[in-house]
Order: structure tokens, then C-alpha cells, then sequence
């Protein structure tokens, strides 16, 4: 007993170092400069959430887990988890369900969601529930509410977020659709790529709130000024989702650099981003003559603009005479 006791006393050490490796390392690199943020990093725990993952690709998956008999592969697990990286958490056929986002940039979205106190939010894509617990540590439980499609993530995000006392509104249903139970809210945080932003996200919102989302390797950042509008610019950041699942997504376009244009091009994330935003509008080599009349254009100088009428991305200014319909792809 005395041993076992040690062990597990030891290997809890472990964890909590680690974790505060990592809150150390985010701070140093500059996305927990807010110090409620910081401390919500420091009081919650990501090896909770991720008591395994799957690293490898295609036959070669793996799967690491907290609880292994194996010493070595128990250290690879907890290493892997305090890394700064995406863990693939769900595998479904072979294919990528679910995954734990990268801290880092799980920080710089809470930072960009700019939420106040007493802010309603609501989460599309629960995932581990790890964003759900940070956004409860810093909002409290009755203004967090998080949705997932898969019912077996929702309950082991609910299990999860109960084991640190964190018991936000876990929802199973179509994200697309939103949670209109729970609306009006002030922040929509979005942890799924999309082609387009659903209707019901605006409707819910209150005049003022903010949708921040990932779109075509990027992250786009609404302002919402009544149901029927928003608008906002893409941040410099660049951002790869699992894609949104339900019976109200869209096909997501495709990236990848056509045949033809010069190789170069290939693992440039500037032109690729803009190639995915215009696809099915403008012909790979008409971006690529785009893109260079005007400098090369970085992420933050393009646009979305929603309307009831319809979504259009844009360059620069949403009345300029860059503007592309999303959703052709």
C-alpha cells in the first residue's frame, strides 16, 4: 500500500511539473500576457483532458494513454500532453474526429475572444473540454456552454470538466445550429474549420458580440451588429481545425497548389490561405496574379462580410473591388 501510494504520489508530481513547465513556457513566448488567461492556464491541468492520444499517421497510429503498465510509454504520454502541439484525441475509420488544440494558440484565441466579466459564451466543438474549463475559470460555470455533435465527446468532456469541478452546459447537437436555449450570447468561440458562418450564430448573438472562428486556414474575427449582419477582419494567425460535422455543414473547399504554378508556392501559407478563401472564384493562376499585384497580401488585410443576402470574403476593404462569394468552393 505505502508503496503504491508513493508511486502515484510520484507520478501526480510529475504531472503538476509539467504543467507548470508549460505555463511557464506560454508565458515566456508572450500569449498569456493577460493575467486572468495565466491563471486560468495555471489552474487547469491539460493532462486531464487527454489521458490519451494518437500520434502516427495511417497503419502507424499509436496510441499513448496515462494509464499504460509501461513506464517508458507513461513518460512519452505525459511529454506529449505538455507539448505545444494538437493531439489527435478521437479516431473514427481511420479519420481525425476530435484532437486537443495546440495551447498556444488555444491562448491567443481566448485572448482575441476578448471577453469581460459576466460575458455569455458559447462554444462550438467541445472536443476534451479543456477550453470549456478555461473559459469556465474565467467566466464561471453558468456563462459557458460548449456543443458537439458526438455524443461520446460530450460525455467524456462532461466527465472531464467535472473532475476539476468545472460543470458549464454540455450540449449533443449540431453546432451549426448553435443553442438557442442558452442565447443571447456575447462571444462565440469556434473550434471547427468552416466554409461559411451559420445563420443561427448571428441570430443568437447580441448587438455587439464577437464570433471568432476558423475559415480557410485562418481565423476570422466578427464583429455582430443585429442578426442579419457581421463583419470583421482575419488575424495573422494561421489555424487548421478539424472540420465542422452535421447535417448543416458544407462541403469544406480544398487547398493544395494546382498543377502548374510554381513549386515555391507549395508551403507558402500566405497564397495558400488565399487560394482556399477564392476557391471556386477565381482560377489558381488568377489568385497567384492577385496576389502578387498586391504585395502578397498577409491574412489581416482580407475580410468576411455576412449578410441575410449572402457571405462574401474581401481584400482590404468589404466595398473594395476585391470581393469573392464564400461557400463556391
Amino acid at each position: 500500500m505505502g508503496a503504491h501510494t508513493s508511486r502515484t504520489t510520484g507520478v501526480r508530481d510529475l504531472r503538476g511539473t509539467a504543467h507548470a513547465a508549460q505555463v511557464r513556457e506560454l508565458t515566456a513566448a508572450g500569449v498569456l500576457d493577460d493575467p486572468a488567461w495565466r491563471a486560468a492556464f495555471a489552474a487547469v491541468p491539460r493532462h486531464v483532458f487527454v489521458p490519451y492520444f494518437w500520434t502516427g499517421r495511417g497503419a502507424g497510429h499509436e496510441r499513448l494513454w496515462a494509464e499504460d503498465p509501461d513506464p517508458e510509454r507513461r513518460a512519452r504520454w505525459l511529454r506529449g500532453v505538455y507539448e505545444d502541439t494538437p493531439l489527435a484525441t478521437r479516431l473514427r475509420d481511420g479519420e481525425l474526429v476530435s484532437s486537443s488544440s495546440q495551447p498556444s494558440l488555444m491562448a491567443k484565441m481566448l485572448r482575441a475572444l476578448d471577453v469581460r466579466d459576466g460575458h455569455n459564451v458559447l462554444e462550438i466543438g467541445a472536443g476534451t473540454g479543456y477550453n470549456a474549463a478555461l473559459l469556465c475559470h474565467r467566466l464561471g460555470d453558468g456563462l459557458v456552454t460548449t456543443v458537439d455533435l458526438d455524443e461520446e465527446i460530450t460525455e467524456s468532456a462532461r466527465k472531464h470538466l467535472a473532475e476539476l469541478g468545472y460543470h458549464p452546459t454540455v450540449v449533443t447537437g449540431d453546432g451549426a445550429r448553435g443553442c438557442p436555449a442558452r442565447a443571447p450570447f456575447d462571444r462565440i468561440m469556434v473550434t471547427c474549420t468552416l466554409p461559411l458562418i451559420p445563420p443561427a450564430w448571428t441570430a443568437q448573438c447580441r448587438p455587439g458580440a464577437r464570433i471568432l472562428a476558423p475559415l480557410s486556414t485562418g481565423l476570422i474575427a466578427l464583429t455582430v451588429r443585429d442578426a442579419d449582419f457581421a463583419e470583421g477582419r482575419f488575424l495573422h494567425n494561421p489555424a487548421y481545425f478539424v472540420p465542422l460535422r452535421g447535417a448543416t455543414a458544407a462541403p469544406q473547399p480544398r487547398a493544395g497548389v494546382p498543377y502548374g504554378l510554381p513549386y515555391e508556392l507549395v508551403e507558402n501559407e500566405r497564397f495558400q490561405f488565399m487560394l482556399v478563401l477564392t476557391a471556386g472564384v477565381l482560377h489558381a493562376r488568377e489568385a497567384l496574379d492577385l496576389w502578387r499585384r498586391e504585395d502578397r497580401p498577409a491574412r489581416e488585410r482580407f475580410g468576411v462580410t455576412v449578410t441575410a443576402e449572402g457571405q462574401w470574403s474581401w481584400l482590404d476593404d468589404p466595398q473594395g473591388p476585391y470581393t469573392w462569394p464564400l461557400g463556391e468552393g
